[in-house]
């Protein structure tokens, strides 16, 4: 799925592991892109899918809309038995999620989660 809005792309893709779901996000995630961002949550948690990885390596800008995303995902996998984990945010969006909490929240640890091997980009 990706979106061109006044200059600005959002995009989200995924690939399928057999232990988890690997989202990446790519462009800036805010009040108008977040409801893709959902909409995609939603969709692979009713396909049957309950581990969710969301790649932010190639996330330019993140706000509370962005945030707030992650936290309904994460809730609602957690109340199918899943997760949502966050991996490979930079700059400003790693802050913002330092700023926030959220990166100790939903902290990807490999040990933990022992997903699909992560050389999919």
């Amino acid at each position: 799925m990706e979106r061109t809005e006044a200059g600005v792309v959002f995009s989200v893709r995924y690939v399928v592991h057999p232990k988890i779901v690997r989202l990446h996000l790519a462009g800036e995630l805010d009040v108008t892109t977040a409801p893709e961002l959902s909409a995609q949550i939603d969709a692979l948690l009713d396909a049957g899918h309950r581990r969710l990885l969301v790649d932010l390596a190639e996330l330019a800008f993140c706000d509370s809309s962005g945030l707030a995303a992650f936290v309904r995902g994460d809730d609602r996998a957690g109340s199918l038995g899943g997760w949502l984990r966050l991996t490979g945010a930079t700059g400003r969006v790693a802050r913002v999620l330092a700023i926030s909490g959220l990166d100790e929240l939903f902290r990807y640890d490999q040990e933990r989660h022992d997903p699909a091997p992560l050389a999919d980009r």
